[in-house]
């Protein structure tokens, strides 16, 4: 699979260009002069959901997904969403799906914060969002490219990271996570190390 179209600004920030849309995940601490077509927001903690970075990348037509804490903390036209919806926005469908955390309390299942799917030129992305290798992963099909937290603490650590990989099986894997809040390129270089000829792995620098 070809990365050339993605950009990573650290942490769970990235940059998916499209032939016709320009889309955003969880932007922070952003210091890009591009603008978004779409922004897709997870959850409510700062360093996902961040009014200012998000304003740094509106348009007039400038269209977020967000979860639905998300939607009285931004300016905006913003799609509130629980796992299970799903949206069309700008020819991209958009699917919401679970993220949380098992055994401990940072990212409860109840709170119905969000990973992403979506189809982008024929490409099917998994943005996971801040998650453990939850059940849900394994019912994940057909995903090209996933984005996966690696840092432990807040999200998986690089080994259980590993598991989700195999369970979702996608044609690349992109660790996120790491290098601004917790987590260190050591943690995505594990990630990348013990998925050695099972799946293909990209570390992407941060521009």
């Amino acid at each position: 699979m070809t990365v050339e179209n993605i950009n990573s600004h650290g942490h769970d920030t990235f940059e998916i260009r499209g032939k016709n849309v320009n889309i955003f995940t969880d932007p922070f601490q952003l210091t890009t002069e591009s603008k978004a077509d779409i922004i897709l927001v997870t959850h409510s903690h700062h360093d996902h959901c961040s009014p200012d970075d998000i304003a740094k990348l509106l348009k007039n037509d400038t269209e977020i997904a967000a979860s639905q804490d998300c939607k009285s903390k931004i300016n905006g036209s913003v799609t509130a969403m629980k796992p299970g919806d799903s949206v069309e926005i700008k020819g991209v469908n958009i699917e919401a799906v679970h993220a949380y955390n098992i055994g401990k309390d940072f990212h409860p299942r109840e709170n119905n914060w969000l990973g992403f799917i979506f189809d982008l030129d024929g490409t099917r992305y998994y943005l996971a969002g801040d998650t453990d290798f939850i059940p849900e992963m394994k019912n994940l099909e057909d995903i090209d490219i996933a984005f996966i937290p690696v840092s432990g603490t807040y999200v998986m650590t690089a080994e259980e990271a590993v598991e989700a990989a195999l369970a979702i099986n996608p044609k690349l894997a992109i660790p996120m996570h790491y290098g601004a809040i917790v987590g260190s390129e050591s943690d995505a270089a594990l990630f990348k190390d013990k998925l050695e000829g099972k799946i293909p792995v990209k570390i992407l620098d941060k521009i």
